[in-house]
């Protein structure tokens, strides 16, 4: 018996439908048992429920302590537990040392400010020295748009502060 590819085609997809609904099913319950946080257990029954839950931030693991001690760690080449002044300025060297294009241990003006001067010769589309208004606009930083806080249905919003009257 031969069975057409597209019946075929059509029982995959709906066994992968039902695989996919059999899992977000029990995803919250799942999570709730790995999360021991009385908020993740909040947040996992409100999504099983269907009812918006609020936001929780993640808390790390990480203390500020290990943060410190892992940062010293990467200072500490030699790993002796004491940071020699050529350890602490080794990043800079190397910062250094890519902009020293002469590699003459000193820093020009043109080699400090390479990347300001590319941008102006980028924006100096008419090449004569100077930058119109037009020209000079697109030097702007170009800065990722605030995408505003989606809040859960019902959930009040604060109202603002109210500034007071002049008189």
């Amino acid at each position: 018996m031969v069975v057409p590819k597209w019946l075929a085609g059509a029982v995959v997809v709906a066994l992968m439908i039902c695989a996919v609904l059999l899992w977000r099913q029990s995803a919250p319950q799942v999570a709730a048992m790995r999360l021991s946080s009385p908020a993740a257990a909040q947040v996992a029954e409100a999504a099983a429920s269907g009812v918006a839950a609020p936001l929780v931030a993640p808390v790390s693991d990480v203390t500020p302590a290990d943060r410190e001690a892992k940062r010293f760690s990467r200072y500490d080449k030699d790993k002796d537990g004491a940071i020699i002044r050529d350890e602490y300025f080794a990043s800079r060297r190397k910062a250094f040392a890519k902009l020293d294009v002469n590699h003459d241990g000193k820093l020009g003006f043109e080699e400090y400010s390479v990347k300001a001067i590319a941008k102006f010769d980028t924006a100096d589309v008419s090449h004569d020295g100077k930058l119109t208004p037009a020209e000079f606009a697109t030097t702007a930083v170009k800065r990722k748009p605030r995408t505003k806080a989606v809040c859960p249905p019902g959930t009040p919003v604060a109202a603002a502060p109210e500034e007071p009257a002049e008189s």
